[in-house]
């Protein structure tokens, strides 16, 4: 096995000659890797993002393909996780195994992202239909809980669908006891593409709607962006929140301060970030990781 600080192309031929050759290992690494309980002992939880590609998602600033190098991805992220106070991933199958198979999950937290046939500029980007793990792969893989993503637009007919095939979802993890982290945003269509909104308001109604889904909430958590007036926004709630990172740009340090701002809350159990960390405007992945566990440990000290 390469070191996992090895270069991305190191990391590609080890991994592609296994999926070749004993593509058997991948079921085998997950299934005898060391778990852990979902929180840290400090109650919180920090995960690394990587689902973005199975989306269509590769830009990150100003680079339109930054997350299209899968070796140069799977290197930044072992460096994320070897990074104290960095609890797990949350990411497709493909992520997963690979990272499994190169020992970078023992002792971590791991969700499965489910939703991801929504991809970004696509006429059916609001049809966002399961297309990654379902319910029965995260329980049989040995992860912690799944991840959806829910955009709420009155003027796409493409949400309903999503809405239904959320709430199966969220059923199918709950009969299982396994969370359903709830990605939340209000959208709409504008120019023929999707945007969306960043208002407290309409997040609000969003969130009404989407805390509804499925047969329960006791397994359903929601992630939420750190807009203005986040506070109001989060009396919308009694559900446990993680913060999205999303790729802030130009304005990293109001995300970083909207973040440590939320940390107060005591429905804001931590943070969920990928593009913000893994690749920031100076390439130091380790220090945007670790900026980042401070903010939570600042919310562990204060509770």
């Amino acid at each position: 096995m390469p070191d996992l600080k090895s270069g991305g192309n190191e990391l590609l031929e080890y991994l592609t000659r296994i999926r070749r050759e004993h593509p058997e290992r991948i079921a085998q690494a997950l299934k005898v890797r060391r778990r852990r309980a979902l929180l840290s002992e400090r109650g919180t939880l920090f995960l690394v993002a990587a689902d973005h590609p199975a989306r269509g998602v590769l830009k990150v600033g100003a680079d339109p393909q930054a997350m299209g190098d899968r070796g140069e991805l799977l290197r930044h992220l072992c460096v994320a996780l070897e990074r104290p106070g960095v609890d797990g991933v949350l990411a497709t199958p493909d992520v997963v195994e690979d990272l499994a198979l190169l020992g970078a999950l023992e002792g971590k937290v791991v969700f499965g992202s489910m939703n991801r046939g929504g991809l970004r500029g696509s006429a059916f980007e609001l049809d966002d239909r399961i297309t990654a793990y379902d319910a029965a792969a995260i329980a049989g893989s040995g992860l912690d809980g799944g991840k959806l993503m829910v955009r709420v637009a009155d003027d796409d007919p493409g949400t309903l669908d999503t809405m239904v095939a959320a709430a199966g979802a969220i059923n199918e993890l709950a009969g299982r006891r396994l969370v359903a982290m709830v990605e939340v945003f209000a959208s709409r269509i504008q120019n023929g593409q999707t945007v969306n909104i960043d208002d407290a308001d309409a997040l609000i109604r969003a969130v009404a709607v989407v805390q509804g889904l499925g047969r329960t909430s006791a397994y359903t958590w929601l992630k939420l962006p750190a807009v203005d007036n986040l506070p109001k926004l989060l009396r919308a709630t009694s559900l446990p929140v993680v913060l999205l990172g999303g790729d802030p740009g130009a304005e990293a340090a109001a995300t970083y301060r909207h973040w440590k701002e939320a940390m107060a809350w005591p429905q804001v159990v931590g943070l969920v970030a990928g593009r913000a960390l893994l690749y920031p405007s100076d390439g130091d992945v380790a220090r945007a990781v670790d900026d980042a566990a401070a903010i939570i440990a600042s919310r562990a000290v204060s509770a």
